[in-house]
């Protein structure tokens, strides 16, 4: 039975589905010596090369792991400016390679999934799948009911409206207040943009749930 190469080497672990589509559409990729394309299928058997190396399509179990990131790591395998990445602290998988579900900027920490199944990866990254993402937020002060709902309900931010699906406050001493906010996509920095949209200083971001896995206590 063929199958479309993308799903096939993101099963195997080499790259998400995203990566890998963008490989072909790169020229990066060949199959049996000629250079593949976006939809083309493959049965396993053939000979293929992602910049004139050979990939092996062994089956293998995937692995899934949790990271407690904290902040001043980035989620690049390699950062330009000499910064510490979550890869140097993480084992090497047995086969294939770690892809991240998702990425945590640098002065924000928390679970970070990480799976050597790009299709799950996929799954739970696809804002079709509307997975919930839950954060621990500290800003500067209460925020009043009216911002409350802007948040809940939508404000403007530069690449279109946003909400929190939920949100609440978590308590706090003085002007240090915490809110728990719930997001169903992976807009970059969305929770502090939200905050700023209504007046509001982040002072400390955690994510502390991806779907129904927590961070554990």
């Amino acid at each position: 039975m063929d199958e479309k190469i993308h799903k096939v080497l993101a099963r195997a672990g080499y790259g998400s589905r995203r990566e890998i589509e963008g490989w072909l559409r790169e020229g990066r990729i060949r199959v049996n010596g000629q250079v593949a394309t976006l939809g083309d299928r493959i049965r396993g058997d053939e000979r293929i090369q992602l910049n004139g190396r050979p990939l092996r399509l062994r089956q293998v179990v995937p692995r899934t792991i949790i990271y407690h990131k904290p902040v001043g790591e980035v989620c690049t395998r390699k950062d330009p400016e000499g910064r510490p990445t979550i890869f140097e602290h993480i084992p090497r998988p047995a086969a294939g390679r770690w892809i991240s579900v998702g990425r945590l900027d640098l002065n924000t920490s928390g679970l970070l999934l990480l799976t050597t199944d790009g299709e799950l990866a996929n799954r739970l990254m696809h804002p079709s799948s509307e997975v919930e993402r839950e954060y621990a937020v500290r800003v500067l002060g209460p925020l009043s009911e009216e911002s409350l709902q802007q948040l809940r309900e939508g404000v403007m931010l530069e690449d279109g409206e946003a909400h929190f699906h939920a949100i609440r406050h978590a308590g706090g001493e003085g002007r240090n207040q915490w809110y728990h906010v719930v997001l169903r996509e992976g807009r970059f920095r969305e929770v502090r943009r939200l905050f700023e949209a209504v007046g509001a200083t982040v002072s400390r971001l955690m994510r502390v749930r991806y779907g129904p896995i927590a961070m554990p206590r």
